[in-house]
């Protein structure tokens, strides 16, 4: 392969942030940032290979994933420099993880066993290999001294996914209502409470209560195996979609959003309705 042609590997991404913070050559930008200060950057990445992904912008995402990597080393090479860790230490770490959460996978244990031949993986008993799965994760969370079973959900998820990941967990071991009639019924109760402390006009009350109606809608996402996350940016793009075409007609009339009634805003926003009925 002609050096025009070489491609890059990780070993390169490696040596680039070793580079990059570098005192003496390096970025300045770059030397100065720590563990905190390259969270949030961390988690709007994530969200930008999500949204490039519910897009099916498919160019777009060796981009957004090479975004989300440097992440990864970035962190390693915090690690290394304080000598805890490097990123080979990470790619090790995950990949002995990955074969001993994968046992019906890799028989032996190691990453060069595999299934017999001839044993296919849609003969894999699927409810089997997600016991296994939990109880290999429940052995993990015992190595690390955890005192509860929601000790590793990541406080710095986003609050829909977090009380839905800690709901999920809490059901695992019992605590849960016995079907989803029982879902419907606690969000009626909390939509209830929402109200009777908007009555009272008690601000702090009804932020509290409106948290709890929240999580209870987690709780109905999680027994219809839906993201709670997901489905509010779906809601969120639907309602932005509609708004824009309720904006648009409007301009198109001459008319702008102030000097419109609501009546006529809502008329444009069931055209817009009816527009995406009939593409579906």
């Amino acid at each position: 392969m002609s050096e025009a042609s070489a491609r890059y590997g990780l070993d390169d991404l490696v040596t680039l942030m070793t580079v990059l913070r570098d005192t003496d050559q390096g970025c300045p930008w770059d030397v100065k940032q720590d563990w905190d200060s390259i969270v949030p950057h961390t988690l709007e990445e994530a969200y930008e290979v999500a949204d490039a992904i519910e897009r099916r912008a498919f160019d777009e995402l060796p981009g957004e994933l090479g975004d989300l990597l440097f992440q990864v080393v970035y962190y390693s090479q915090f690690a290394r420099e304080e000598g805890r860790f490097d990123f080979h230490d990470v790619v090790d770490v995950l990949t002995a993880k990955m074969v001993a959460r994968h046992p019906h996978v890799f028989p032996d244990g190691t990453l060069e066993s595999r299934r017999p031949v001839g044993v296919s993986a849609d003969e894999v008993e699927t409810a089997g290999v997600k016991t296994r799965w939990e109880a290999l994760k429940a052995q993990e969370r015992e190595n690390r001294q955890a005192v509860s079973v929601l000790d590793d959900v990541p406080r710095t998820l986003p609050a829909l996914s977090r009380g839905a990941k800690l709901s999920k967990r809490a059901a695992r071991i019992g605590f849960d209502w016995p079907d989803a009639r029982g879902v419907f019924d606690k969000i009626r109760e909390e939509l209830a409470e929402v109200e009777e402390a908007a009555d009272h006009q008690d601000a702090d009350h009804v932020r509290e209560e409106i948290g709890d109606l929240l999580f209870a809608v987690t709780n109905l996402a999680r027994r219809f195996d839906v993201d709670p996350e997901r489905a509010l940016r779906e809601a969120n793009g639907k309602f932005e979609r509609r708004f824009r075409h309720v904006e648009s007609a409007l301009a198109e009339q001459g008319d702008s959003l102030e000097a419109s009634s609501l009546d006529e805003m809502e008329r444009h926003w069931q055209a817009a309705k009816r527009g995406e009925t009939s593409v579906s």
